[in-house]
C-alpha cells in the first residue's frame, strides 16, 4: 500500500503489543521499521530504466527476509534509543512491524515476492486499493487515540476493525470476480483468466479485465455494501504477442529482454497503447475502470534494439474523468 499507511499498520502493530509504559516508544518503532521495506524503491539505475520495477517488492519483501529486515530496523534505530529500551524489546516491536509491509502489500493489486527466493510468484490477492483512506483513518484514529492515553486497548481495536475491513475486501472481490465471470458467459467467451481489483480509494467500484480469444475485455463492477449491482461495459483490445507486433527484435537484444521484464511486471496483461506509438501499457490499471488510459507502459525505441526501453508515468486528471469515476463509484 501507499507508504504512511505501511508505517501507521507497523505502528499500530507494535502499540498493540506494548506494556503501558511502551505505548509511546513501541508506537515509533513500529512506524519507522514498516517503512523500511520499502526502502527497495532505492534500488534504480539511471542506465536501466526497468531495474527499479524489477526489484521494487522483491526480496525486501519476502517472508524469510523478515527476521534479518527486522533485524536491521533496530540496528539502525538503536543508537537513538538504547537509553530508553532494551534491544530485545527494541528487535521484537521492529519484528512486528517489519513482518506486516509483504503481507499488506501483497493484499493490493501490485504484486508482491513474498515467496522469494524459494518463488519468483508475484503474489496478489487484490482485496483492498493501494490507498484506501478508511483503512488508512481508522489505523491512525486509534494509534492517536492509544498514543494520548497510553493504553494498548485503542491500538488493539484498531487492528480489529482494520482486519475486518480487509475481510470484507475478500467479500467485496469474490462478488465482484462472480459478475465478472457472468459477464463474460453472457457474452459467450471462454475466459482464459480474469483479475478484479479495487479501483482508487475503495472497495465499491473494481475493475475487472479478462482475456478471451486472445483479446483483453475491461469492464467495471460496482458491488453496493447493501446490494445493487452494477455492470459498466468497457473497452476490448488485443493482447501483445512478440511474434505478431514485434518479431523484428531478436532474442539477445536488450529491448526484448526490457518488454520480457514488463511482461512478468504486468502478469502478461500488456497491449500497445492504441494512442502512442512504439508504447506498450499495463492494462491492469487505468483512471476509469472500463478504460485504457494507462498509469504506465514502457517506451520502445524501435530503431535502436539494444537500449533500454524507458519506463514512464501517464495521468489522466482530466475534470471529465473524474466526473465519470465518481458517477460510476455512486451508481449512476
Amino acid at each position: 500500500m501507499d507508504i504512511v499507511t505501511q508505517g501507521l499498520l507497523g505502528a499500530a502493530l507494535a502499540q498493540a503489543a506494548a506494556n503501558r509504559q511502551e505505548t509511546r516508544i513501541a508506537t515509533g518503532i513500529g512506524f519507522a521499521s514498516a517503512l523500511l521495506a520499502d526502502a527497495d524503491t532505492l534500488i534504480r539505475s539511471a542506465n536501466d530504466p526497468l531495474l527499479n520495477i524489477e526489484f521494487h517488492r522483491h526480496f525486501t519483501h519476502s517472508l524469510i527476509f523478515i527476521p534479518l529486515g527486522g533485524l536491521i530496523a533496530a540496528l539502525i534505530l538503536w543508537p537513538f534509543l538504547r537509553r530508553q529500551i532494551t534491544f530485545k524489546r527494541l528487535y521484537f516491536f521492529a519484528f512486528l512491524a517489519y513482518a506486516s509491509s509483504g503481507l499488506l502489500d501483497a493484499c493490493t493489486s501490485y504484486g508482491t515476492q513474498l515467496l522469494w527466493p524459494f518463488s519468483d510468484e508475484r503474489i496478489a490477492w487484490r482485496i483492498i486499493a493501494i490507498v484506501d483512506p478508511v483503512f488508512s483513518l481508522t489505523l491512525l484514529a486509534a494509534i492517536i487515540f492509544g498514543w494520548r492515553k497510553q493504553k494498548t486497548t485503542p491500538a488493539q481495536i484498531g487492528l480489529l476493525l482494520a482486519g475486518t475491513y480487509l475481510l470484507l475486501g475478500v467479500f467485496q472481490h469474490q462478488r465482484a470476480f462472480d459478475l465478472a465471470e457472468q459477464l463474460a458467459v453472457n457474452r459467450g467467451h471462454e475466459i482464459e483468466r480474469l483479475i478484479v481489483k479495487p479501483t482508487m480509494a475503495n472497495n465499491l467500484l473494481w475493475r475487472s479485465v479478462y482475456e478471451a480469444n486472445g483479446d483483453f475485455y475491461v469492464d467495471g463492477i460496482r458491488v453496493g455494501l447493501l446490494g445493487g449491482e452494477q455492470v459498466y461495459a468497457g473497452a476490448r483490445a488485443r493482447r501483445f504477442v512478440f511474434e505478431r507486433d514485434l518479431p523484428e527484435i531478436e532474442s539477445d537484444a536488450a529491448l526484448r529482454h526490457d518488454i520480457e521484464r514488463f511482461l512478468y511486471f504486468s502478469e502478461g496483461y500488456v497491449i500497445a497503447d492504441p494512442t502512442r506509438e512504439n508504447v506498450l501499457i499495463d492494462v491492469r490499471y487505468s483512471m476509469l475502470p472500463t478504460g485504457l488510459a494507462p498509469l504506465w507502459g514502457i517506451d520502445l525505441n524501435v530503431e535502436s534494439k539494444d537500449q533500454h526501453a524507458q519506463f514512464v508515468n501517464y495521468r489522466d486528471r482530466t475534470a471529465g474523468t473524474r466526473e465519470r469515476f465518481v458517477e460510476m463509484l455512486l451508481g449512476k
